[in-house]
């Protein structure tokens, strides 16, 4: 169950919260959720149709709320050459921290750069898992200096790439992950992880789920 969500900021950002498989929904018209932990979800390029409803988004928030933790999966505002897009995650994230004691990040592609960014200057997150992450967006946009902030402030990180992406520019992030030793991990799919939605799930809400106080699957 899902319910449409205005982001406080000045920008046009709307979301869908995915609310976790309790038991406890009283209104039909809207979702209510026990949950205390939450997952923001970042999508593609926005100017390459990337949306919130982006099947690898929807996977992953699946997977998540089977588990009891919920999923906010939002559209970024106007283009603004990912400068306003990173200040929407932030925005995203500062809405959920306000309502859960436990918030993770995940992104694809285009989102994985501005989650493992937006999670950098947000150390008391959970987790952050990036998928197919770009390296860059711009010049003050830079994955892989996130990393060695994430590295540094200790924050549960996977990079997760598919080995046949000939899209985006992952392999300086996945090459600084090694080096710091943060998680990695490899699926064998072209840059969409066409049919490989469930392998997605997996290895991101595997990573996430046990951080964010589920048991999620061995």
């Amino acid at each position: 169950m899902s319910e449409t969500v205005l982001i406080p900021g000045g920008r046009d950002v709307r979301a869908s919260l995915d609310v976790a498989d309790f038991d406890s929904v009283d209104d039909e018209s809207a979702a209510k959720s026990d949950a205390d932990a939450c997952v923001v979800a970042c999508p593609p390029h926005p100017q390459h149709r990337g949306h919130r409803g982006d099947e690898r988004l929807r996977a992953v928030s699946d997977f998540l709320t089977e588990r009891g933790i919920d999923c906010l999966r939002f559209d970024y505002g106007d283009w603004d050459e990912g400068y306003g897009e990173t200040t929407d995650a932030d925005n995203a994230v500062a809405w959920a921290r306000e309502r859960y004691d436990r918030v993770g990040l995940f992104g694809f592609s285009f989102g994985g750069c501005v989650a493992l960014v937006t999670a950098a200057s947000n150390p008391d997150l959970r987790a952050v898992a990036a998928l197919a992450p770009a390296a860059r967006l711009n010049p003050d946009t830079d994955a892989v200096a996130a990393l060695d902030a994430l590295a540094d402030a200790g924050t549960p990180t996977r990079v997760v790439y598919a080995t046949r992406d000939t899209t985006a520019d992952w392999k300086p992030v996945v090459e600084r992950a090694r080096e710091l030793g943060l998680s990695v991990a490899e699926i064998d799919a072209d840059h969409f992880f066409v049919g490989k939605s469930g392998q997605v799930a997996k290895a991101v809400g595997r990573f996430l789920s046990p951080r964010l106080g589920s048991a999620g699957d061995p």
